[in-house]
């Protein structure tokens, strides 16, 4: 007899979507949620029909590298496979990078965006990537003000037509450097008055958009950040020929097989300076500003992908004489895994609050610092739980989860990106010091995470000591970080960033929770806020002295 099991379904992803629709009614007046929502809701239909559809039957299909045409020339074409055009096709005509330039909303268009941006992400074989990217392209050229540049690129960034819309690139990563883009080797030379790269980039994604922006360094600068430069560069010329550029190969990646990421040569590649011709890491700050909450959006949406899958499937699948969601066991795993996510989908959707206030002008300066601080510890936690997450959705389905034909292990192998992408975890954690500065950062997080739990339910006033407890614990460690040697500081900056993350996400689910008892007589976030209080916030108490961490990592 065959062995043969239900497969999970997808149903509608806004309607099945409690958190998302309680964050809206909490959050966006009602008048812009009217409007949005029929957006949303065609969104979540795509994503649970059509679109995972898609996403299924060409999880094989990859881009493809030909060097030569027939009579020998060399044309570099990436030809990418036709579920990749048609997911671009989708993405421009919903708006999904227009609609925070558009402005409709004032501060609440940012939420519009990143809420329809969540629900396709999961559905898109990672055609977020290039969104990514060209949001934080068109994020730059706005903030940098180049007249030029924004009247010819502008336009098409944020085109809803898809026979004129542009993706950009983000060329950064080279051999040498990795996150230490200062390491950049890409040399600039001023020639017939052009600028003109020379150089190589080991690691561009989404290598088939019309333009990027890049790092390089005009001739005759010093070394480090200061020295680079931030240019802009279109691909191909006015005759489709390829500006100066060699591409040498397509990385082999573990995961995020469809989007095209190349390894490259720069010979000559015309390019234009974007912000006068030094300081390139600072210039390039607001593009890293969007993409990394670009990331923080794809781990949120491939945690809820994963609880929608698997609690789908435990209806199903019937084991030792019933259904898997009828056995406590199984319960309690996915009711952690819903614990997870509601916490990391409302610490991002603080961020994305901030954001919108900022571009309309309406944050405060402590809005502002408060942005900065969370920028990496979103990315950075919420990127770490997305993998943990998948891992446990795909053992939730036996061995169904590890079979490539139920299209369920692409969920671990695309989120393992996560982590990498943007900056690694101790990358960013360092970050987050330079973010604090002399603590005024700090002092914004833990007054905005205090104004979130006063008063309330008294069920929740064990994790609004948690919360707090962790939180002023953070703010000691880091007061007497500068009375230790540098390298004792450095070995717990991931922990810092760890709890300050973890601090900040339980008091904005104890402040969602009360907002349910209170306008739905609805105790589920309370037993959210216990469960995420209960499983522990403060992780500076588990680091070793320098010295013991040193012989234990190297014995």
């Amino acid at each position: 007899m065959p062995f043969i099991q239900e497969s999970p379904r997808l149903e509608n992803q806004f309607d099945s979507d409690a958190l998302l629709r309680e964050y809206l009614e909490r959050v966006v007046p009602e008048d812009v949620r009217r409007e949005i929502e029929p957006e949303l809701r065609g969104m979540g239909d795509l994503a649970a029909g059509p679109l995972f559809e898609l996403a299924q039957r060409s999880r094989k299909d990859e881009p493809q590298l030909t060097h030569f045409d027939p009579w020998g020339r060399r044309i570099d074409d990436i030809r990418v496979p036709d579920a990749w055009k048609q997911l671009a096709a989708i993405a421009c005509r919903q708006g999904i990078v227009a609609i925070p330039y558009e402005r409709r909303h004032g501060p609440f268009s940012r939420i519009h965006q990143v809420a329809l941006a969540y629900l396709f992400a999961p559905s898109s074989s990672i055609y977020s990537c290039p969104l990514a990217m060209s949001d934080g392209a068109a994020k730059t050229l706005q903030t940098h003000g180049n007249t030029s540049l924004l009247e010819r690129a502008m336009p098409r960034l944020t085109s809803r037509d898809p026979a004129r819309a542009w993706t950009s690139g983000q060329w950064m990563t080279e051999s040498t450097g990795g996150s230490d883009v200062g390491l950049t080797r890409t040399v600039a030379r001023l020639e017939n008055g052009e600028w003109r790269l020379y150089g190589d980039k080991w690691f561009t994604s989404a290598a088939t958009s019309e333009m990027t922006l890049t790092l390089a360094r005009p001739e005759g600068n010093g070394p480090g950040g200061k020295g680079l430069a931030l240019f802009y560069l279109e691909l191909r010329d006015v005759d489709g020929r390829l500006n100066g550029i060699r591409i040498q190969r397509l990385k082999d990646k573990l995961g995020t097989r469809m989007l095209p990421t190349a390894e490259l040569e720069l010979d000559g590649a015309r390019a234009i300076p974007v912000a006068g011709l030094s300081d390139g890491v600072k210039s390039i700050a607001p593009m890293l500003q969007i993409t990394r909450t670009w990331n923080a959006i794809c781990s949120i949406g491939s945690m809820r992908r994963g609880v929608a899958l698997a609690r789908d499937y435990a209806k199903r699948r019937v084991q030792f004489g019933a259904s898997l969601d009828r056995k406590p066991l199984h319960i309690e795993t996915l009711a952690e895994l819903e614990a997870q996510f509601e916490a990391a989908f409302l610490l991002t959707f603080r961020t994305i609050e901030l954001l919108g206030r900022e571009e309309a002008g309406m944050a405060t300066d402590s809005e502002r610092m408060l942005a900065r601080l969370l920028q990496p510890i979103v990315k950075l936690l919420t990127a770490k739980q997305a993998v943990a997450h998948a891992s446990e959705v795909l053992e939730s389905f036996g061995g169904a989860g590890y079979v490539e034909d139920t299209g369920l292990p692409v969920v671990l192998r695309d989120a393992q990106v996560l982590p990498i992408w943007e900056g690694t975890t101790n990358v960013l954690s360092l970050d987050v010091l330079r973010a604090i500065g002399k603590g005024e950062a700090l002092q914004a997080l833990i007054a905005d995470l205090e104004s979130r739990l006063r008063g309330g339910d008294p069920a929740l006033q064990g994790p609004r000591s948690v919360a707090l407890d962790a939180a002023h614990q953070a703010g000691q460690w880091f007061r007497g970080a500068s009375t230790r040697d540098p390298g004792e500081q450095e070995s717990a900056a991931r922990a810092f960033a760890m709890t300050l993350g973890r601090a900040f996400s339980l008091a904005l689910v104890i402040e969602h929770a009360q907002w349910l008892l209170e306008r739905h007589k609805n105790r589920r976030g309370v037993a959210v806020a216990r469960r995420l209080a209960a499983a522990g916030v403060n992780s500076l108490a588990a680091v070793s002295p320098l010295e013991e961490a040193r012989a234990i990592a190297f014995p």
